[in-house]
């Protein structure tokens, strides 16, 4: 089976979700068919900006680019254009049922339900240091990892 569409979401689309966003992208790029990946927050506060530049620098040292992508904030067609619509933490898995439209297709989840079957949140490391991004970075890319696996 090949591995679904994603949308990775967290609150400002400038941390978690650019991060899992090219983790997912680089685990994926040698397969057969390569899934539409994406990611996008909740809130609307750094619509075209770049990432964080700690998550551009922690990234780049293990070799994924993400400084190109630009944040941009989560829009009702996106509940449709993906399979899944995968939130960072709790609160943005509950804003996204909140924005779902009724007629959507996406199934969502929350990061850690979906990679390791736990209820846990991915920690926001905005407010942290970089050692807090490289502690969010092992954990999406065991995620991610676990989530390619389920589908290759």
């Amino acid at each position: 089976m090949p591995a679904p569409s994603i949308l990775f979401v967290c609150l400002g689309n400038i941390c978690r979700s650019p991060l899992a966003e090219g983790i997912y992208r680089h685990l994926t790029a040698g397969a057969r068919q390569t899934p539409v990946i994406a990611s996008a927050g909740t809130g609307d506060w750094h619509v075209g900006s770049p990432p964080d530049r700690r998550s551009i620098k922690i990234a780049a040292a293990k070799g994924i680019d993400i400084s190109r992508q630009r944040a941009r904030q989560v829009k009702p067609h996106d509940f449709h254009d993906f399979e899944l619509v995968v939130a960072m933490d709790g609160s943005n898995l509950a804003r996204l049922k909140a924005l779902r439209p009724e007629s959507a297709t996406a199934e969502l989840h929350l990061f850690a339900d979906l990679a390791f079957g736990t209820g846990e949140d991915v920690p926001d490391p905005y407010h942290g240091d970089l050692a807090d991004f490289e502690e969010v970075y092992s954990m999406l890319f065991a995620g991610c990892s676990a989530v390619v696996s389920k589908f290759g």
